[in-house]
């Protein structure tokens, strides 16, 4: 997890396009800039940045359910719950679940763990654009092989 690059999942652990589900894992790191100002002395992963987390998991989810057809963007977030602190070197456990897809849309719920205990959880809804249409098909499909979607999806196969 580098929080001041955005790059918020480290592993894509499992995919299982049939239940329409993604799981993946992340460790906060020891340290980082973030933490010089949230909070100095007590430092927490801001709940923005867990927002992220699971929009993330969720647009991995998305781009492996439409076959890396279409960009998912993050439109919205409805009933989301923060229900821990999250400290430095925390192993997160990420879940996400698609629950529609078509339409140039996608929604999601996804939740993060931690050492067992819930983390939180949303509903996401996100916008798809093919990549026609955005620049990001080598960036996105870059980044998925470093995370290990790409080697999760043949996993499956």
């Amino acid at each position: 997890m580098l929080l001041e690059y955005f790059q918020m999942i480290d592993r894509v652990e499992a995919v299982d396009l049939q239940a329409r589900t993604l799981s993946a894992r992340s460790v906060v790191p020891s340290k980082s800039p973030v933490f010089e100002g949230h909070f100095p002395g007590m430092p927490l992963v801001p709940g923005v940045l867990l927002i992220e987390t699971m929009a993330q998991a969720s647009g991995f989810l998305v781009l492996a359910a439409t076959n890396f057809a279409a960009m998912p963007f993050l439109m919205s977030v409805d009933g989301a719950k923060m229900r821990t602190f999250v400290e430095p070197d925390a192993v997160l456990d990420i879940e996400a679940f698609l629950e529609h897809e078509g339409s140039g849309y996608a929604v999601t719920k996804a939740k993060i763990s931690s050492a067992g205990k819930k983390v939180c959880d949303a509903q996401l809804k996100l916008r798809t654009m093919p990549f026609d249409q955005v620049p990001l098909a080598d960036i996105v499909r870059k980044r998925a092989g470093e995370v290990g979607l790409l080697d999760a999806l043949a996993a499956r196969a």
